[in-house]
């Protein structure tokens, strides 16, 4: 997977435009500084991770139960 660009995720934002982003919150995504949030780019591995990920050898969660 290649880094993600600036270039890129403001054409993903013009084409998905329901929301005006400043560049400083593009920034933020494409290198978290404040620490409150995952930056995209560790999202889109984390996602590609899952992608990648045999589910069905997974076994089901079938102990997690609300309390």
């Amino acid at each position: 997977m290649k880094p993600l660009q600036k270039q890129t995720l403001q054409g993903i934002c013009d084409q998905m435009a329901s929301h005006k982003w400043s560049d400083a919150e593009l920034n933020e995504l494409i290198d978290p500084k404040m620490g409150v949030i995952t930056g995209f780019q560790d999202l889109l591995e984390e996602l590609e991770l899952l992608r990648k990920t045999d589910l069905g050898t997974t076994a089901p969660a079938l102990g997690v139960q609300k309390r």
